[in-house]
């Protein structure tokens, strides 16, 4: 099909990227909300009176598990009901979890509410990747996906840089009174702050519109009935080297950038001595701008390979972003001070950032549009629950268990990011041939359905 074509059955151009703008803020809501707890690591385990391990499981585990469990049947229901329903819904509900977070007076209490957060929080990308895939056509899909996913780095930084901001505010005062609530600890007052504005973006999704499925008519124009778990299932099996290889390859980047943003900000504070406001201010500002720019530089590079014939061009970017990134794995952790080491970090954040914005584009280019949002939220599944269910506690337990000392976090995240890495690229190189069979088995797939791809 031709990009000419490609433009006309697509909605206009400029609402599709308010479409994306919007997504975007709401990925950038998900994201402080999933990652402020990282920041307060310290004052958060003095007052329940928890280890390393137990707040490990508290950033990863207890909110990951129920994000993963949820994603399937949401992303199913994604494929069949209305999109913007499914995630303005999601936002409410996350928000009133994350603000819950700050009434919690016991480890359970706040594992609970992380668990809430967990669920709301999987209505949004399997939904969202699915409404991108319908506004704009395969080959500008990597940069508007890309532009999606720069949410992970703007919300991840803002969450360090706010939270900074706000634990150092707080500092002064150990707690704070408010009407209903009464007294609140600091860390209990940031998640109030950040939780309630994201009720207002839920409101936001509703200047949001559903476009057309495509692919859902057969010879223009009979619908198709959705798909069953049966039909994706074997479209899945017979695709087996490319969904497994490509989501655990995935996965393994995704553990270590969990690890990462989950224990740099207590290397900085434990090892160099900076203050956890000082550290947000950096490291936030680092993620947010180099991530961002990462991200939206391998969804680039990926369109303009596919434009120019390379059709695994999401999957190539993904790869040869690890072997890029993996020298700067390796070094950051060994700086002998903390203005190298965010030096250091720069390189690093910049790789690891470019494959979460062509992984979920190169998962939609290869799916049926009826399996599109469960096939991304199996992807989500995958990655979700070794990245973020094990990456902060593979490296607690390494720092705790193995190095048998806190200040020695630095090498827990080395271990953890070279050994990542080099997964990742074995299993991303293996998916590259099996990639382009997967394109070929869509076409065939497509042919006596629909010519859309």
């Amino acid at each position: 099909m031709s990009q000419g074509n490609d433009a006309e059955e697509y909605p206009s151009p400029v609402y599709a990227w308010y479409v994306v703008g919007v997504l975007t803020v709401a990925y950038i809501f998900s994201f402080i909300d999933r990652q402020i707890m990282n920041l307060m690591v310290a004052p958060i385990q003095r007052d329940l009176q928890i280890t390393d391990i137990q707040i490990s499981l508290l950033m990863g585990l207890s909110f990951v598990v129920f994000y993963t469990l949820f994603g399937i049947p949401l992303g199913r229901l994604a494929d069949t009901k209305s999109r913007r329903a499914i995630i303005c819904i999601g936002i409410a509900f996350w928000s009133l979890m994350t603000a819950g977070c700050g009434l919690t007076k016991k480890f359970w209490d706040l594992a609970l509410m992380r668990m809430g957060v967990g669920v709301g929080e999987a209505t949004l990308s399997p939904a969202a990747y699915s409404l991108i895939a319908d506004y704009f056509p395969p080959h500008r899909r990597s940069t508007a996906m890309s532009v999606y996913s720069m949410g992970i780095y703007i919300g991840s930084g803002l969450a360090f840089i706010l939270g900074g901001m706000v634990v150092k505010f707080a500092s002064a005062q150990e707690s704070f009174s408010f009407p209903l609530v009464g007294s609140v600890r600091s860390w209990q007052l940031v998640f109030f702050v950040v939780g309630l504005p994201g009720l207002l973006v839920a409101l936001l999704l509703l200047t949001v519109k559903e476009p057309p499925r495509k692919g859902l008519a057969k010879k223009g124009t009979v619908a198709l009935p959705a798909v069953t778990v049966a039909e994706l299932w074997k479209y899945i099996v017979d695709n087996r080297t490319t969904f497994i290889c490509l989501n655990l390859g995935i996965a393994f980047v995704t553990l270590n950038s969990y690890a990462s943003t989950s224990w740099i900000p207590s290397m900085f504070v434990r090892r160099f001595k900076w203050t956890p406001g000082g550290t947000g201010m950096v490291y936030g500002s680092i993620v947010a701008t180099v991530g961002t720019f990462g991200v939206v530089a391998g969804g680039w590079l990926a369109d303009w390979w596919t434009q120019r014939g390379r059709i695994d061009a999401p999957v190539r970017v993904a790869w040869l972003a690890c072997v890029c990134g993996l020298p700067w794995i390796t070094f950051y952790p060994m700086a002998q001070s903390g203005e190298w080491a965010a030096a250091l970090l720069v390189p690093m954040v910049f790789f690891a950032s470019m494959p979460f914005g062509v992984a979920p584009a190169a998962i939609q280019r290869m799916m049926p549009n009826p399996m599109r949002a469960q096939a991304t939220s199996v992807y989500l599944f995958v990655i979700n629950l070794i990245g973020m269910g094990l990456g902060p506690t593979v490296a607690a337990v390494l720092t705790e268990q193995v190095f048998k000392d806190q200040n020695q976090v630095h090498r827990s995240l080395q271990v953890v990011g070279v050994v990542s890495y080099l997964l990742a690229i074995v299993l991303l190189g293996i998916s590259l041939k099996s990639y382009r069979r997967s394109l070929d088995y869509l076409q065939a797939w497509n042919q006596p359905k629909s010519a859309d791809a």
